[in-house]
């Protein structure tokens, strides 16, 4: 996961934005289906 994207979870979570939460997660399974398992750095 990039770390961008951890960030922006991790305030999400503090902030117990769940609207927030949601959407950053619909992010990462979109860009996990898109980007190929082999070519990710995580």
């Amino acid at each position: 996961m990039p770390s961008w994207l951890q960030r922006q979870l991790q305030e999400a979570y503090q902030r117990k934005d769940l609207q927030r939460v949601q959407l950053l997660n619909q992010c990462w399974f979109y860009y996990k289906k898109s980007v190929p398992a082999s070519s990710s750095k995580a």
